[in-house]
């Protein structure tokens, strides 16, 4: 029987179930995750911050970590390689009540990785191993960690990198199955999953990359062993993804979704978004999420296009509200993946 929906502990902290919900920079903001809390994954976090600016107390930064309290538990993840910052930041992390301190180290765009920071600390794995045993000393909350699998298919460490955090304290570690040189292209490979599952004595073990429902759910966690999942560009317009796979691992019949009710999924984030930006942000923020949600009807297209461009809140809302979809389709070839702007953008 896959464990996925039993509990499981982060030190003090005891999860109802073991499906999370990922980090996404320039994704999963305020709105977003309201959104998510509706369908109460076991754990889910705001957009990485980087330690540099939340020590400065850069005002965006401290707003990236706004959180309300129906989205715990809550997470927060930083980012950086400065061990000197590594504790205050920490501190600052707690101090604003969040449930689990997380550590980036996955993160592959090339403006994070070239001080070192992101999945170019990949490359220093006893730096890591560093700055988690700071911010564990300097904390009360659990410590995580989320690597790739290595730099490149030359440089897989991901085994190596399991012991280290291990040995610094780190309660969990994520592993995306692609390298940092892959980015987001070609699929995950689960075997580095389950290796460093293996290298593991006592730190939990969560697997990432290309689970998109139920069946990819179980399936990552049967071949690979590990003791969670973390969703991320699955949880793009489909914020009750949690919800479909612990349905699915329960063997209940899944929940079919009409247009409609996708349609006002994506109203409902708008208003969310209303309540949170101001009307430039929230008109940056539609043309981003507006092709999530409405993906699988015909009409779509024109739709995408035409949020994509939209200057006025009040035509968001009338494009959201009233513009004509077809009947879903669920053919391969109409099929239309998630805007490639989108995916470049996240950090997963």
């Amino acid at each position: 029987m896959n464990h996925l929906f039993h509990p499981f502990s982060l030190g003090k902290l005891t999860l109802k179930h073991r499906i999370l919900y990922a980090p996404l920079a320039g994704c999963s903001d305020f709105p977003y995750r309201k959104m998510s809390a509706t369908y109460q994954p076991a754990l889910q976090y705001c957009e990485m911050v980087k330690m540099d600016a939340l020590v400065r107390n850069h005002e965006t930064t401290l707003h990236m970590l706004d959180y309300s309290e129906d989205m715990r538990p809550i997470g927060a993840q930083l980012c950086g390689s400065k061990p000197a910052l590594a504790a205050q930041a920490a501190r600052m992390v707690e101090d604003l009540g969040f449930n689990v301190l997380d550590f980036n180290c996955g993160c592959p765009v090339d403006k994070v990785t070239k001080d070192g920071s992101g999945s170019g600390m990949l490359r220093t794995p006893d730096l890591i191993g560093e700055m988690i045993a700071i911010m564990v000393a300097a904390v009360k909350i659990p410590v995580t960690v989320k690597i790739r699998a290595g730099w490149d298919e030359k440089s897989i460490n991901a085994p190596e990198i399991v012991k280290i955090v291990e040995q610094a304290g780190a309660k969990a570690i994520c592993i995306h199955g692609r390298t940092r040189q892959q980015g987001y292209k070609g699929p995950a490979n689960w075997d580095y999953i389950k290796a460093a599952k293996e290298a593991a004595t006592s730190i939990f073990v969560i697997g990432n990359g290309d689970v998109l429902d139920g069946p990819s759910a179980q399936k990552m966690q049967q071949e690979t062993g590990c003791d969670a999942v973390l969703v991320a560009r699955g949880t793009m317009g489909q914020p009750w993804i949690v919800e479909d796979i612990l349905r699915y691992l329960r063997g209940e019949p899944p929940l079919l979704r009409s247009l409609e009710e996708y349609r006002k999924a994506l109203y409902d984030h708008f208003l969310w978004g209303r309540s949170y930006y101001n009307e430039h942000q929230l008109c940056l923020a539609m043309r981003r999420i507006g092709c999530w949600y409405l993906k699988k009807s015909a009409g779509t297209r024109q739709f995408r296009e035409l949020i994509s461009r939209v200057k006025d809140p009040k035509e968001a809302e009338e494009l959201i509200l009233h513009f004509p979809l077809g009947n879903r389709v669920e053919e391969e070839e109409e099929k239309v993946e998630i805007c490639e702007s989108t995916i470049s953008s996240c950090c997963s």
